[in-house]
């Protein structure tokens, strides 16, 4: 069966020149994904209400079985699926409209936390298999990633509980920790390969894999 698959990265912030969440997206735009599935790919707003608005009006657009949205998270060494999406703004900068929400919540008397519907850790799994750097993280932070991550789970939770969706935080280029010194990055090419082998495990696995021992932890 085919489907559309949505993929979102952000545009580039904290005076960044680029945002490797959209590179690597960017350049997915089109990809016949398994058996006819298609990617659509989409840039979001690094800004705190209008990146959900962007991403609401995307998947009415798309009408996707599946929504991956991806982040850039400096000072992480490997592709991290991320788990648990929690109903908090806390910035510790501000967002690329001066935003700095503190101690907020993502969706006023929504849940404190969603979980993501992703096969994660089959994810991480195929990633590792493909040469890939990857792991399970419990902390997608308190930024607009986390924002835009909680408010996905939200709004698949309460108006389309069948399509499966998810968020995936991806190290700095090796252009980017050029400009600081001593942070892990990754490749391009390495991450466009993960994303590749992350939708594909995705539409082939309907249940996560369970893992003794914490090996994928």
């Amino acid at each position: 069966m085919s489907h559309n698959i949505l993929l979102t990265g952000f545009e580039p912030f904290e005076q960044e020149p680029v945002n490797p969440s959209w590179d690597a997206v960017q350049a997915l735009d089109g990809w016949q994904c398994g058996a006819g599935s298609r990617v659509v790919s989409r840039q979001l707003p690094c800004v705190f209400g209008a990146a959900l608005q962007m991403l609401e009006q995307a998947i009415i657009e798309v009408k996707p079985a599946l929504v991956i949205c991806v982040g850039q998270a400096g000072g992480r060494s490997q592709i991290s699926l991320e788990r648990v999406a929690i109903n908090l703004n806390d910035a510790r900068i501000a967002d690329n409209e001066g935003r700095q929400p503190i101690d907020t919540p993502v969706i006023t008397d929504g849940p404190a936390a969603y979980f993501s519907t992703l096969p994660i850790k089959a994810i991480v799994r195929a990633m590792r298999d493909a040469g890939v750097p990857a792991e399970v993280s419990h902390s997608a932070g308190t930024f607009v990633c986390n924002h835009v991550f909680y408010g996905l789970m939200h709004l698949l939770a309460t108006q389309m509980p069948a399509t499966r969706g998810g968020f995936i935080h991806i190290p700095y280029l090796p252009s980017q920790a050029a400009r600081h010194p001593g942070q892990p990055s990754l490749a391009l090419e390495t991450v466009i390969a993960g994303l590749r082998v992350a939708l594909e495990t995705a539409l082939n696995s309907q249940q996560d894999i369970l893992e003794s021992g914490g090996q994928l932890h």
